[in-house]
């Protein structure tokens, strides 16, 4: 796909009739078993609008005040939407190695300093850049490494990066293909880590001088707060089972000898369920009273209510592909990522695309 790719905005709304039945997609093995939480389907329709569309295999979202940042993991740019949905580039972000599931991935803004996740030769790292201008000219200055040395692989990055109600920076981290090392407090991989800006690791973290925040994750690619301070995590499973996990610290989520509900006094298990084919879960937002989960495979927004999280509404099932992000834009409205373009998907003529969800659909 060329770098060159038209970013527009489509003006007026185009209604999507809500999928009532369960779908799948992919063409991955492995078995479908009931989900743990019941699932149901808003009436009527929903209405979307085109945000952005021509987006080169896009990841995060990230805002600098009203302004949003857009990774794209194969070109390693950093992209500046405008008000009309046009892009620019405000950067590219050097040494990142795209390869199937690695390249340019999580974005997180703080105090004019953008950090960014990426896979680099022989590792992950995490990376912070003055961000300098105006808005419609935003540029990046050098880079600053805040963490290196992450365990990398082809596939299981993880790649998530927040900062969470306490100011402190968190970041999820897949496996990277060493089932063993998420058990094991010594290795970053398998975890969820948390880290002062500068990367350093708190004194209230759970493992005195580690960044280890929770372990035992297979590859969790999403992190969101509720206004109480809990915090959740999306988690790609393996052949049965993806999770919701509401994150404890210290806590072992039990991978890889637990996936999802084990009933284990050792393992925290997951407060809901799904078959993969069904899921994918990535990027997730806590907006008021209930969380939103973006899912690959199972190419569906699904919307569980804080209140009781072990169910959810379906929203979007099959409209709009593969769905890599979810975040609150400053409107007010649900600013949804497909993620078509990164080789797994079916791309449409304008894929990728954000798309807007008012809430009140």
């Amino acid at each position: 796909m060329s770098s060159r790719r038209r970013i527009r905005q489509l003006v007026g709304v185009l209604a999507v009739t809500v999928a009532v039945t369960s779908c799948t997609s992919g063409t991955d093995g492995g078995p479908s078993p009931a989900a743990s939480g019941s699932a149901a389907s808003p009436s009527g329709t929903e209405e979307t609008s085109v945000v952005a569309d021509g987006l080169d295999a896009p990841w995060s979202i990230a805002f600098h005040g009203d302004v949003p940042l857009v990774s794209e993991r194969d070109s390693a740019r950093i992209l500046e939407l405008g008000p009309d949905g046009n892009g620019r580039v405000a950067g590219e972000i050097d040494g990142v190695l795209s390869a199937e599931e690695g390249g340019l991935l999580g974005l997180a803004v703080r105090e004019k300093h953008l950090y960014a996740y990426f896979t680099g030769t022989g590792e992950n790292r995490i990376e912070r850049y003055p961000i300098n201008g105006r808005a419609g000219s935003l540029s990046l200055g050098e880079g600053e490494e805040i963490l290196g040395q992450i365990p990398t692989a082809s596939y299981h990055n993880g790649g998530r990066i927040a900062f969470g109600p306490d100011g402190m920076l968190y970041a999820t981290v897949g496996d990277a293909g060493d089932d063993d090392s998420a058990q094991d407090l010594g290795a970053l991989s398998g975890k969820i880590l948390r880290m002062t800006p500068e990367g350093e690791a708190p004194d209230d973290n759970p493992f005195p001088g580690s960044l280890v925040y929770s372990y035992g994750h297979r590859n969790p690619q999403g992190i969101a707060w509720a206004d109480d301070g809990t915090m959740y995590a999306s988690e790609f499973g393996q052949d049965t089972w993806d999770e919701l996990n509401v994150i404890e610290p210290g806590g072992n989520y039990g991978w890889p000898r637990a996936e999802g509900i084990a009933k284990r006094d050792e393992f925290v298990d997951p407060v809901q369920q799904w078959a993969p084919a069904e899921a994918s879960p990535s990027g997730i937002a806590v907006v008021g009273d209930a969380l939103y989960i973006a899912n690959l495979r199972g190419e569906r927004l699904r919307e569980v209510p804080l209140s009781d999280p072990g169910t959810a509404t379906e929203r979007l099932v099959g409209r709009h592909g593969r769905l890599r992000d979810v975040v609150l834009s400053p409107d007010g409205s649900l600013w949804v990522l497909t993620n078509n373009t990164d080789g797994r998907g079916e791309p449409g003529p304008d894929d990728d695309r954000i798309l807007s969800l008012g809430l009140d659909d």
